[in-house]
């Protein structure tokens, strides 16, 4: 008799999620399918600060304003006017004549008379091995612009030489930008990558989160590791506790925030302190408690206020005496292990639900955000980071090939390492990596 309840409530279920299908019709596929009903207003928004007008440019070669005087008499009374006052007013455009800045070297050569070696003179703006067929190189504002469009921005590297012609007018192509990303991959931008990657394994508290990639048409994952001043990324064909440990080794002295993957609950990382991050649960808990009714819903819901209770806790803490938020934190931490002990329950959606988040409580992977500073009880900040990504995977496909996800990780974690950490713009601080190694002179 049950079985045949289930069987009808599964088709009630099917029949409305047809109707719906039905009624969104011709929406867009990633239309959620209805609009806010109060949608948030244009503008400033509360508590963003006092509106500022916008400040006069700076001009590298400042020019003496355009006079614009106000002659006759008023056009209303025929009375005279009084004493001027001058506002000065600007206008920022594209430079009229977008030509690109050419600076030619006539760079000499000359042979001993002794030992008949040839001697070539050096500039510290030209690389030693510019000659013959590569004489003529781009400059690294031009690298730093095509490099910050396709890694920073997502544009597809096959639509950044077309951009770069229309703007400061300098014609290169898709394999140029690819040939100098993996001779960068492999050089200075692999460098700090690597130099990155061991720092992720220095860190107090570490931010962690997956989404999908493709590498060459083929599922693949991709991993960020990210902390407020520190962002890696690494690409790979799975997510198992081999591809975490490349980071976060089995004795990382650190705590690890994370979901409640399986490859985070591996044997090899057992004695790692972890937090768990409480959307989960907390979503797995209202959903189990609004489809039950009676007694079946009180577990649940208990589960649900315990988690709430201790968000609420963590806002109160600067609120409250340390005596007495570590009280309340104790106590909370005690009510929370006798509702998730070990038992058997009726219900196997709440059984299910007690075996999944006391087996990450019996570790205290679950208040641990209670007792150390500096650790969130949710992973917005992994999540944030990802969310570039996922916007350049809709437009660019993800990777070609192993090389170009090498390329994808090391570029995406130094750039965004940079956002954090450096006062200069993205292409400032590219100008400074891919800027020639001054040479001495002979």
């Amino acid at each position: 008799m049950q079985v045949i309840l289930d069987q009808q409530r599964m088709i009630l279920e099917l029949r409305a999620e047809i109707e719906q299908l039905k009624r969104r019709g011709g929406a867009a596929p990633f239309s959620k399918g209805k609009a806010k009903k109060n949608p948030k207003r244009a503008g400033r928004k509360p508590g963003q600060g006092t509106f500022r007008n916008r400040k006069p440019p700076e001009q590298s070669s400042p020019t003496e304003a355009v006079a614009v005087p106000v002659s006759g008499c008023c056009g209303d009374c025929g009375c005279a006017f009084g004493e001027a006052v001058t506002e000065v007013v600007s206008i920022t455009d594209i430079p009229q004549e977008r030509r690109p800045e050419v600076r030619s070297y006539a760079i000499e050569t000359r042979r001993c008379f002794g030992c008949g070696k040839s001697m070539r003179g050096t500039h510290p703006d030209v690389a030693p091995d510019q000659r013959g067929a590569t004489a003529h190189r781009l400059g690294p504002r031009v690298k730093a612009l095509a490099h910050g469009l396709h890694y920073a921005h997502g544009v597809p590297v096959r639509k950044a030489p077309a951009i770069i012609e229309d703007l400061p007018g300098i014609r290169l192509t898709q394999g140029a930008i690819t040939q100098h990303a993996m001779a960068l991959t492999a050089g200075e931008i692999g460098t700090r990558y690597a130099a990155l990657r061991d720092q992720v394994r220095t860190e107090p508290v570490t931010h962690t989160d997956d989404t999908g990639w493709r590498v060459a048409g083929k599922q693949a994952c991709l991993m960020a590791f990210v902390k407020p001043a520190l962002a890696v990324y690494q690409v790979r064909d799975r997510h198992r506790n081999e591809e975490v440990r490349e980071l976060i080794p089995g004795d990382y002295k650190g705590i690890l925030v994370c979901d409640r993957d399986k490859s985070y609950d591996a044997e090899e990382l057992a004695g790692l302190r972890q937090q768990k991050y409480l959307a989960h649960p907390l979503r797995n808990a209202s959903d189990i408690g609004n489809k039950k009714k009676g007694r079946a819903s009180d577990f649940s819901r208990k589960l649900k206020a315990l988690l709430r209770e201790g968000l609420a806790l963590l806002a109160m803490k600067p609120q409250l005496d340390a005596a007495h938020y570590a009280a309340k934190a104790n106590a909370l931490q005690q009510e929370l292990t006798l509702h998730l002990r070990n038992r058997s329950l009726r219900d196997d959606d709440n059984q299910r639900l007690l075996n999944g988040v006391g087996t990450q409580h019996d570790p205290g992977h679950i208040l641990r955000f209670l007792f150390h500073d500096g650790v969130e009880a949710t992973n917005n900040c992994a999540e944030r980071d990802l969310r570039p990504a996922v916007i350049a995977r809709k437009v660019s496909h993800c990777s070609r090939n192993q090389r170009g996800a090498r390329a994808f990780e090391a570029f995406t974690s130094v750039i965004q390492t940079l956002r954090r950490t450096s006062s200069l713009s993205i292409g400032a601080a590219f100008e400074q990596i891919f800027a020639p190694i001054p040479q001495p002179s002979p």
